[in-house]
């Protein structure tokens, strides 16, 4: 996985959200995000994954916990914005927003960074990168993996 510290293709007040909060239910998952770690939720019956923070379908809360991911998944869908809707991601237009399908299962809502919008497609495969936008605040985004 790449360490919060790979520099980001993007400038680092571009790539949002404005309102990454953590709360008591995400903050494991922010903390690995800080150390260059993908974390989901999963359940230690069934090994079930979950993102956001859940409870387990079939299992409840009692057995949920953090686990590190593979940071690989996906691209499930995606939409390309051809126009800033604020001020901060005018230097990005146009840039693609996907939804990627984890490889453990969960689907994620992300940006998807170095790779132009012809190029993106379903089944693309991805993995996670870290930008930060503040020594506190680490957030996942994802890129095409490399070809072997």
């Amino acid at each position: 996985m790449n360490t919060p510290t790979d520099p980001p293709t993007d400038p680092p007040t571009a790539p949002g959200p404005r309102d990454v909060v953590r709360d008591d239910l995400d903050e494991r998952f922010w903390e690995g995000c800080v150390r260059g770690e993908f974390l989901l939720h999963v359940c230690g019956e069934c090994r079930r994954a979950y993102w956001p923070a859940s409870t387990c379908i079939e299992h409840g809360t009692s057995a949920m916990a953090w686990v590190p991911a593979s940071g690989h998944g996906t691209v499930h869908t995606w939409t390309v914005f051809h126009r800033a809707y604020a001020p901060h991601l005018a230097a990005r237009v146009p840039y693609v927003v996907s939804v990627v399908e984890l490889d453990e299962g969960p689907f994620f809502h992300t940006d998807l960074v170095d790779c132009p919008p012809e190029r993106v497609r379903v089944g693309l495969p991805v993995e996670v990168v870290f930008t930060n936008l503040d020594p506190a605040t680490v957030i996942p985004r994802f890129r095409p993996r490399p070809t072997e």
